[in-house]
């Protein structure tokens, strides 16, 4: 078997974590597997699996040799669709990285469409608030909001949205709504870990005006889903990105006060494995989520 075809057996086993399986959709037999794995394992000098009777695992070295091997299959793959002219038909798996959240309200209600443009595309969304290493996990896309700390990743600012001060009608019915940014210290703040400086300290301006104000709350979160819950229960107000709460907003279920005043945007950025240049899925789904974003931020 040459060294190809063993390539496209190996990345075809991690992916289904089975040989029967990889056997299966090449219609090969289990054992042409079993000797594709084997000869590659010598041609390369390293063991590239770990076998037992029920889990398949890549050694470090077969982890590394899959996430580079498969990544130039789909290059080959981009560059032999992009010859026939046929690149708008997009083939494989992409996996996209996104904050829990954010993926629930802006990309999984929309993402049918994408989808049904893609017929031959697998998309796996992998939704985690933390900030997961792209290419140790396989990511070929993320999402993330906030200024960006990994300067060595290849990024695309693809949108910005607002924060607000946001609470339910009816906590400001009953607490009475603020006028200026000092106000919030007697109010009941709900704060979101996870944001600036752990969400406490906020600089409001307006024109030349500003005013620095320090949040004291009873009750302090670290996922956006938590804030949204608590917001919705009347316990307080948070200081959150339009992101966060953009359905709210429009519907009237919560309302955002002292607008006249900006606080710190905050951007969306589609993210990129270091080194790599961003495959045309890539590139069409970050491309798909800019559409489904402008017209709620107008971006």
């Amino acid at each position: 078997m040459d060294r190809l075809s063993a390539i496209e057996i190996y990345i075809r086993v991690v992916d289904t974590g089975s040989f029967s399986a990889a056997a299966r959709h090449f219609d090969v037999g289990q054992p042409a597997v079993s000797k594709a794995i084997a000869q590659l394992e010598e041609w390369l000098g390293v063991k590239l699996l770990l076998r037992s009777t029920r889990t398949l695992t890549p050694t470090e070295a077969g982890q590394n040799f899959y996430l580079r091997a498969k990544r130039a299959m789909e290059e080959t793959d981009e560059a032999v669709q992009a010859a026939r002219g046929t690149a708008a038909g997009l083939t494989g798996r992409l996996r996209v990285s996104a904050a829990v959240c954010f993926a629930r309200l802006h990309i999984v209600p929309r993402v049918e469409a994408f989808l049904e443009s893609h017929p031959s595309l697998e998309l796996e969304l992998v939704l985690d608030d933390r900030n997961i290493d792209l290419v140790n996990e396989g990511i070929d896309l993320a999402l993330r909001m906030g200024e960006l700390a990994d300067s060595n990743m290849t990024a695309k600012r693809i949108g910005v949205a607002r924060r607000r001060v946001v609470a339910t009608p009816e906590y400001f019915a009953k607490y009475g709504t603020p006028q200026v940014p000092a106000d919030l210290l007697a109010h009941r703040a709900i704060v979101y870990t996870r944001d600036l400086n752990g969400g406490e300290h906020w600089v409001f301006r307006k024109g030349t005006a500003e005013m620095s104000v320090k949040l004291s709350g009873r009750m302090r979160i670290s996922a956006t889903e938590g804030l949204r819950a608590a917001v919705f229960s009347g316990a307080g107000f948070a200081v959150a990105s339009e992101w966060a709460f953009q359905p709210e907003l429009k519907s009237g279920e919560v309302v955002a006060v002292l607008d006249d005043w900006e606080l710190p945007a905050i951007p969306l950025s589609a993210l990129y494995p270091t080194g790599r240049l961003a495959s045309a899925k890539a590139r069409q789904f970050t491309a798909f989520v800019e559409e489904c974003l402008a017209p709620d931020f107008n971006l």
